[in-house]
């Protein structure tokens, strides 16, 4: 039973009714509590205490479930922080004692913990509704649901609620869950609380017994989505709809999912098979207008978006997908008042003054400065939006020269995002050793005929903000070239070798290449052709310009030998100091602490050295600074190892007419300047354990 159906009006109802009024009980159950008080070991794992409190809970002894946790949690033997279900249950007993304050205090500790806990957030908007403060109940619901759409005690409250603008939506919501069998709103529950192991097992039981349910294919696939197992989710996904062609969910997941593998032209169609359904519904025309600009139709896209505008001039995060997307075109006059729309629409929407932050070459007006330290005073929104404030405010001090207050700022805004996001730096470790353990010149002597043969893909990695964006600009600008984008095919196949594993399971890849045959390395190069194919033009050859790449040469050694690859280097503090005060969308999780992005880059350093050794002539370093101090020389040097010839386009890079969706955007659409090389010299002060991280890296 999930913990939330402990909890329900209901649940409690049902309990009360069963009380009987005779003495003799009450007695009975005090003994059960102080049986409970006296042989709880408190040093023993916090699950027993917390599955003896739920028992109370389920007999609507609220009180002594209360002394029970409370007298665990303050045990002179306990060493250890309260767990985040002690944490929950006390607030739920303090609830449903009228502690409302009380209540409240608990579930701001569990939040501070847990941000994305949307039981937590769901239980504050009981208290808030409970103490006739119906706006921050509204809102509390509404971030319960949003983290959780299986919590359906939050649809009910919000269906009851009169003054809730959206009670159709929530009556909706409410009815579909309730249409669903129990096992598929768990199943539902489970994923978003990020358990997805045991997603899985219900998932499956329930698949074996109803084969042709759509909503469960629809929820293994939402799982196999999870774990990236993309190729899985297609084909799920493809027979639900087959079963089911009119699971409009089940048709936004296969779009999302078929982006995710790179088959935008098919995604596109199935965008617009939902607008032919319901031409006027905005959610179908918005994806359709993510399709549009997935596959480079950009005009098209702001066309969509633009439609659903001016129906819905309000809908905030539509302008910023609308300024996105001009902003990639070039067009940043119309991008800026896209986002300007955006806050305009929302109040304290932070997201819409990062991205004109990230424009890089926008400066915010004292009435916006004064905005933003407002709504970041304000206790209004959420952790998500004071991260974005918090850049945002960084970078508007760092161009006023208000380098401490500046630092402060993106140290808030990287604390609140390290605190909601997890990098396994071990792992990353582990990849390293075994990689250099194993991978020499001699593996791949060994190999040699694997693979695919085609020379057409160059590859440039790294580290984010190292210049990467420039080095595309530069060979994009190339007639033999096509620019793309950062590909997310190498990535998905190191997913897909490693298959599905449990947190404390150690990964397959990298050491399942070594197993690797040479016929199963030719069509995984074959099929990394076939699926970037998408993305060129008529070019001979063509960029892929992921990062993250780095971590996966060995495999990019085996099944595509002939492609060219570029370590694009920036000098250690520059390149570390510039990510850290970036807001990746995502993918980046090692860059919010300076001494995490420190090690990485020191872990990146070493493994690019032992490639050097075990793949020799295979891989041209290109120092940022260099092509910033001599242009025409390093870009003779990039052609020359990409065997090009000498195009004075490249040199004029900045005049290349092509899409961008990198941060460096704006950047790239300049002539060379040198202002940023030093910059991270003006925060020095504060950068202590960056450099005590860089070690020998510096």
């Amino acid at each position: 039973m999930a913990v939330c159906e402990y909890y329900s009006t209901s649940t409690i109802k049902v309990a009360a009714s069963k009380m009987s009024p005779l003495f003799f009980i009450g007695i009975v159950k005090q003994a059960r509590l102080n049986h409970l008080l006296t042989t709880t070991n408190h040093n023993e794992p916090a699950d027993q205490q917390v599955t003896a409190a739920r028992a109370l809970i389920r007999e609507g002894d609220f009180q002594g479930a209360y002394r029970l946790l409370s007298s665990a949690k303050d045990a002179p033997s306990s060493k250890l922080s309260p767990t985040p279900d002690t944490l929950y249950l006390l607030a739920v007993c303090l609830r449903k004692l009228k502690r409302h304050s009380e209540a409240l205090d608990q579930l701001d500790v569990l939040l501070e913990l847990e941000p994305d806990n949307g039981h937590a957030h769901q239980e504050q908007a009981y208290n808030w509704l409970e103490s006739q403060q119906t706006s921050k109940a509204v809102r509390a619901f509404e971030k319960a649901v949003a983290l959780n759409p299986a919590l359906h005690g939050a649809w009910r409250a919000l269906s009851q609620i009169p003054s809730y603008s959206n009670k159709e939506e929530a009556i909706r919501q409410l009815v579909w869950f309730e249409s669903l069998p129990p096992e598929l709103v768990s199943v539902t529950s489970f994923i978003h609380q990020k358990k997805l192991l045991k997603a899985e097992a219900l998932c499956r039981q329930f698949v074996q017994r109803q084969p042709k349910h759509p909503e469960a294919m629809r929820l293994l696939a939402e799982i196999g989505r999870r774990f990236y197992v993309l190729d899985d989710a297609e084909v799920l996904l493809q027979k639900c709809l087959e079963i089911a062609p009119q699971h409009h969910q089940a048709r936004l997941d296969y779009i999302d999912v078929l982006q995710r593998r790179q088959k935008f032209s098919q995604a596109l169609k199935q965008a617009q098979k939902l607008v032919q359904s319901d031409s006027k519904n905005p959610g179908f025309r918005i994806s359709l207008g993510n399709a549009q600009q997935a596959n480079g139709l950009f005009d098209e896209a702001i066309q969509s978006y633009r439609q659903v505008l001016e129906h819905a001039p309000q809908h905030a995060s539509l302008s910023v997908a609308l300024g996105n997307a001009l902003k990639t075109i070039g067009d940043t006059p119309n991008a800026i008042n896209a986002y300007q729309n955006a806050f305009q629409a929302k109040q304290g929407f932070g997201e819409a003054y990062w991205s004109l932050a990230n424009l890089k070459t926008y400066r915010f007006s004292d009435a916006e400065l004064d905005q933003m330290h407002n709504h970041l005073d304000g206790s209004e929104v959420d952790q998500q939006d004071q991260t974005h404030l918090c850049f945002a405010l960084g970078k508007a001090y760092e161009d006023d020269q208000a380098f401490d207050k500046s630092f402060e700022f993106y140290r808030q805004g990287n604390a609140h995002k390290e605190s909601e996001t997890a990098f396994d730096f071990g792992r990353l470790r582990d990849e390293i050793d075994h990689q250099k353990a194993r991978y020499d010149a001699a593996f791949f002597e060994q190999r040699v005929g694997f693979g695919c043969a085609a020379p057409d893909p160059i590859f440039i990695l790294g580290l984010p903000r190292a210049g990467s964006t420039l080095l595309e600009q530069i060979l994009a600008s190339h007639s033999q070239v096509d620019g793309t984008m950062e590909l997310a095919n190498i990535i998905a196949y190191a997913h897909r070798l490693s298959g599905r594993t449990a947190a404390d399971e150690k990964p397959k890849y990298p050491a399942i290449l070594e197993k690797m045959t040479q016929e199963q390395s030719q069509r995984l190069g074959e099929l990394y052709l076939k699926e970037t194919a998408m993305h060129r033009q008529d070019a001979p050859f063509f960029i892929d310009k992921m990062p993250n790449n780095f971590r996966h040469i060995a495999l990019i050694a085996l099944i595509l030998p002939n492609a060219k690859i570029i370590d694009a280097r920036r000098e250690p503090m520059a390149c570390c100091f510039s990510g850290y005060k970036q807001l990746f969308a995502e993918g980046q999780e090692f860059s919010y602490t300076l001494d995490g992005i420190g090690h990485y880059y020191r872990d990146y350093v070493e493994i690019m050295e032992h490639w050097q050794s075990a793949l020799p002539n295979r891989i041209l370093r290109v120092q940022h600074e260099d092509v910033l101090d001599d242009l025409e020389t390093q870009v003779a040097r990039i052609l020359d190892f990409c065997g090009l010839e000498f195009e004075q386009a490249c040199v004029d890079f900045h005049q290349t007419k092509r899409a961008v969706k990198t941060p460096s955007s704006e950047q790239v659409r300049q002539p060379i300047f040198k202002t940023s090389m030093q910059q991270w010299r003006n925060y020095e002060s504060h950068l202590g354990p960056l450099k005590q991280a860089l070690g020998f890296a510096i």
